[in-house]
Order: structure tokens, then C-alpha cells, then sequence
């Protein structure tokens, strides 16, 4: 089941990126920063959160919200699915959650950010799956060798 979360699950949250296998230390305390922005600041941080629930377990998590200082533009901040939760519709589900609210707000383009490196392949394949766009690949962004790879998908307004 998708919702929104409540405070007592950032830790829950925290936990499904460990666990994730792709994601280091850094990542790690930005999920916890954002987290900490959404259940405290007035305005969320500018983020929204979705998690994937099931049997009272978190297996996913969504995070996106307005880029600022745009018109109608969204950026997906995280999108984490548990290793047990894979192949399942878990990331479809939640990606068709987080774009049924965005196009909602009046969105007209969503943009991910992602990592060039072969452990986000699964991502990368992922997002052309559900029709974004590959725009263009910045080498050695992150790191040597570890290319920032931008998407994008456009909806209809």
C-alpha cells in the first residue's frame, strides 16, 4: 500500500538505504536530512515523501518535490526499493504514484539524476522502462569514473 509516512518510520526508511546495496555513507545521512526537513520544517523542505508498505514493512520509498525557481518542473530525489521487494511492481507503483501527483500539481516535467556507474544499471534500465528520456551524461561528476546521468519524462498538462 502507498502513503505518505509519519515520523516514526524514518528510521525504517534510513534502513531500506543501507540495505539497498548501491547507496554509501553520504547518501545515508542526506535520506536522514530530508527526512528530518519533511517531519519538521513548515514547508516539508519543499520534498514529498511516499512509501510502499506491506505486512507492515516498508519496501520503497519515493522522494521528489518542485525544482526551485521552476514552471511546472519536478525532480526525483530517491526512488529505493527493498532488495526482497525487486521484480515485484513495487517501483512501477510508486513511480506511477509520485507522477499521478506531480501531473495533479500541474507538472510538466520530471527530472532524475542518477549514476553512470554498473551498479545503477537496474536504475538506469528502470527509468527508460517506464519512458523517460536519457538528456545527457556528465563524466566524472560524482567522482573519476562515476558519470552523472540525467532523465527526463514529460507529461501532458
Amino acid at each position: 500500500m502507498i502513503e505518505k509516512p509519519v515520523p516514526a518510520d524514518s528510521d525504517e526508511i534510513v534502513r531500506l538505504i543501507e540495505r539497498a546495496g548501491v547507496f554509501g555513507p553520504m547518501d545515508v545521512e542526506c535520506v536522514r536530512e530530508l527526512l528530518r526537513d519533511y517531519f519538521c520544517l513548515p514547508d516539508r523542505g519543499g520534498y514529498e515523501f511516499l512509501i510502499y508498505r506491506r505486512d507492515g514493512h516498508i519496501l520503497g520509498m519515493a522522494c521528489y518535490g518542485h525544482t526551485p525557481l521552476t514552471e511546472g518542473t519536478f525532480d526525483l530525489y530517491w526512488l529505493c526499493v527493498a532488495p526482497e521487494g525487486r521484480r515485484a511492481g513495487i517501483g512501477r507503483t510508486l513511480m506511477a504514484e509520485v507522477e499521478a501527483a506531480i501531473h495533479q500539481a500541474g507538472g510538466r516535467l520530471l527530472v532524475v539524476e542518477t549514476s553512470g556507474t554498473p551498479a545503477y544499471r537496474p536504475a538506469r534500465e528502470f527509468y527508460q522502462a517506464s519512458g523517460f528520456r536519457r538528456q545527457a551524461t556528465i563524466p566524472d561528476f560524482y567522482s573519476p569514473g562515476d558519470d552523472l546521468v540525467i532523465y527526463t519524462k514529460r507529461f501532458d498538462t
